[in-house]
């Protein structure tokens, strides 16, 4: 089955890197993702900023570049970029816009409602939230009323599942990555979600699984076919985040 990735990083430490709260990532670059993906039939994905790349964009435009055009980027900016800078990037590839609110490196959430509108007017961008869901309630009036917004890791913590699970009911979705950093029943949480909304749900690698407590394994990619049915471990593993990114 093929598989549209979601979320993965490369770290390229030919290019800026930021210590963030203590941490340095390894180096890994596009011919360390290609080898570890190799046989998994990924025929397109989303490169995410981390918290460690902060504004710097030069890592991510001869990344897309190699990977070709099924990929693209996930960036963070300040809200005072630029719409110029925004097209241009838009024009190489990036979809998206990132708020890291767990790690940092990014815009503050202050500037969601403004920056998320104005990416979406621009450039069709939706913004993405690595966020613990449990901390959603305080931004639940904003996010609502946003035109695209997705939500990182499943949101994180079992205790946020009701609040992840009230916005996927608004049309906001949900990125099944990083099982081995989250605090929640991953198979409830999928079925869950997928539940309220079928096309919320959208497989990444989260490859290199930095900071995480276990490493990616293509166990999780079986335990979606092991949950779902054909249609739906296809939608949740290609189709749902292909037209997310490339509608």
């Amino acid at each position: 089955m093929r598989i549209f990735d979601a979320h993965f990083h490369i770290i390229n430490d030919d290019f800026p890197i930021i210590e963030n709260q203590g941490y340095t990532p390894p180096n890994y670059i596009v011919t360390d993702y290609l080898e570890e993906t190799t046989g998994m039939n990924v025929v397109g994905g989303a490169i995410v900023s981390g918290s460690f790349q902060g504004f710097d964009q030069a890592y991510l435009l001869p990344a897309l570049k190699q990977l070709g055009d099924t990929f693209c980027g996930v960036t963070q900016l300040p809200y005072t970029t630029s719409d110029e800078e925004i097209i241009k990037l838009n024009q190489n590839g990036v979809k998206a816009l990132r708020f890291n609110v767990k790690r940092g490196g990014s815009e503050s959430l202050a500037s969601l409602d403004y920056f998320a509108r104005r990416v979406y007017d621009l450039a069709g961008w939706h913004s993405e939230l690595y966020i613990d869901a449990k901390d959603l309630p305080e931004i639940i009036p904003i996010i609502e009323k946003l035109p695209a917004i997705s939500v990182d890791h499943l949101g994180l913590s079992e205790e946020g599942l009701p609040y992840l699970l009230r916005l996927v009911d608004k049309g906001i979705r949900v990125k099944a990555t990083g099982f081995g950093r989250v605090e929640l029943d991953v198979a409830n949480a999928m079925k869950s979600i997928y539940h309220v909304n079928p096309d919320s749900l959208m497989f990444g690698t989260d490859l290199p699984s930095t900071r995480a407590k276990r490493h990616f394994e293509y166990a999780d990619v079986e335990l979606i076919q092991q949950l779902f049915d054909e249609k739906a471990a296809e939608k949740i593993l290609y189709t749902n985040a292909f037209q997310w990114y490339f509608k």
